[in-house]
């Protein structure tokens, strides 16, 4: 078996990031040079996987054109002589596929139904195989190889995983905002992976199985699809993922973890706070201005202790 498809929800309609999203969708918001969800296509690709679908909505067409070949850049540039800044961006001779389709809202609803509709409509393109999610609004940026994805297929191979999720610790405060994964009895949290036997959604403090959050990146077996079928809406009308993977651990699947290591980093895009502070990060990274960006913001600081 091997593991080559990958599904990337981006239907939601970044509320939080409002007006910024107004018009152009969070995952297209740059991030240093380049868009958000173009970070995590090039995480995915660097674990060669090859056939993307993108589960997106009436407003989010702006993230098909970011993968296509656009004829008028590519003649500009060659007119230009810059033709080789298309050279990380040639998919096509990557042998990477990008495939879309629309998270359908129900009759009378005004939203998607949230991540388990999402992962619903990928069903025949998945095609009975196991296959990745990773949300399109949060990257996991990772100096290891392979990275954390990477690792995450290595394990879910290995042990024969019906679903693997990447986690993370993550301070008190935080874990009413997550999934909260309960780790097996006697199983070593620092090994490679680790077995789980519950999972419960944003849990209260007092209530929490443990601080392991998990981190926007899901590896699942075909059996997820009939764990979501059984879901009914939450209050606000949505589908969690976390319900239908709690269903696949009380149906003796088995259901692994594998944690980000120290100097891995999740940015999650979903507020203007989380934004900016990724938006720095990339800017301080670039090859060509990273050391310009630095000195500026020493300059600022520099000011204001005046």
């Amino acid at each position: 078996m091997s593991i080559r498809k990958i599904v990337i929800p981006v239907a939601g309609l970044g509320t939080r990031l409002f007006p910024t999203t107004k018009a152009l969708p969070k995952e297209m918001l740059p991030v240093g040079r380049y868009p958000a969800i173009q970070l995590v296509v090039e995480e995915m690709a660097a674990s060669n996987l090859k056939k993307f679908l993108f589960i997106t909505s009436r407003s989010k067409t702006i993230i098909e054109n970011q993968f296509d070949n656009n004829v008028d850049i590519v003649i500009h540039l060659e007119q230009n002589g810059r033709l080789t800044d298309l050279d990380d961006l040639d998919y096509n001779r990557q042998g990477i596929e990008f495939f879309y389709t629309r998270q359908q809202v129900p009759p009378g609803a005004t939203k998607p139904q949230g991540t388990g509709a999402a992962i619903a409509a990928a069903e025949h393109f998945v095609d009975n195989e196991h296959f990745v999610v990773a949300y399109g609004d949060t990257i996991i940026d990772s100096p290891h190889t392979p990275n954390l994805i990477g690792r995450m297929i290595e394990t879910h191979l290995k042990y024969n995983a019906t679903c693997t999720l990447g986690v993370r610790l993550v301070p008190d405060q935080l874990v009413n905002r997550y999934g909260i994964v309960q780790p097996a009895p006697d199983e070593v949290l620092n090994a490679e992976s680790f077995v789980i036997d519950d999972i419960v959604e944003k849990p209260d403090l007092e209530k929490t199985p443990s601080n392991l959050a998990v981190s926007a990146r899901y590896i699942f077996g075909p059996e997820i699809f009939n764990e979501i079928r059984k879901l009914q809406p939450s209050s606000d009308g949505e589908l969690g993922v976390t319900d239908a993977i709690r269903g696949l651990i009380q149906s003796g699947h088995t259901v692994r973890c594998v944690q980000l290591q120290s100097d891995e980093i999740r940015y999650d895009i979903g507020s203007h706070e989380t934004y900016f502070k990724a938006f720095i990060d990339f800017a301080l990274q670039d090859p060509d201005c990273g050391e310009a960006i630095k000195a500026y913001l020493e300059s600022l600081t520099a000011k204001e202790s005046l």
